[in-house]
C-alpha cells in the first residue's frame, strides 16, 4: 500500500518545480531525470521527477535534448530571465498593456523607480 503525506508535510504549489529548477540552474550542463533526482536528495520517485521536468518543458522553462532513449534537461534562462519572461507573458495577456505598465510603474518604490530609469537610460545609449 502506498503511504500518503499528511497535510502538515505537503509541499506548497510550485515548490517542487522551484527545487528542480534550482538543481538545473546549479548544473554545469543538461541533466537526466536520474541526476536531478539524485541531487534533490528528497527521496522522490523517479516518475515524479520525470513529471516535473516534463511540466517545466511544456511551460517553456526547460529545454530537453534526446540522449539515447531518454532526455536531458536544462533551464532556458537564469532566474531573473525567467521572472522577466513571466512578466512579459502577463503583459502580453492584457488587453490594455499601457494601463498595466502605467500602474506597475506608479506602484514602484522610489528606489525601484530610480533603478528602472537608470536601466532605461543605459539601454538607450
Amino acid at each position: 500500500m502506498r503511504m500518503r503525506r499528511d497535510d502538515s508535510t505537503r509541499r506548497a504549489p510550485g515548490e517542487l518545480e522551484a527545487q528542480v529548477l534550482a538543481v538545473l540552474w546549479k548544473a554545469d550542463g543538461p541533466l537526466s531525470p536520474a541526476e536531478v533526482r539524485e541531487r534533490l536528495g528528497a527521496g522522490l520517485a523517479y516518475t515524479t521527477v520525470v513529471t516535473i521536468l516534463s511540466r517545466l518543458h511544456e511551460k517553456g522553462v526547460a529545454e530537453r535534448e534526446k540522449l539515447g532513449r531518454s532526455f536531458r534537461y536544462r533551464p532556458v534562462d537564469d532566474e531573473p530571465g525567467l521572472a522577466a519572461r513571466r512578466m512579459t507573458k502577463v503583459l502580453d495577456g492584457e488587453p490594455d498593456r499601457d494601463s498595466v505598465l502605467a500602474r506597475f510603474v506608479s506602484n514602484l518604490s522610489e528606489s525601484d523607480e530610480h533603478l528602472l530609469r537608470e536601466l532605461l537610460r543605459q539601454s538607450e545609449g
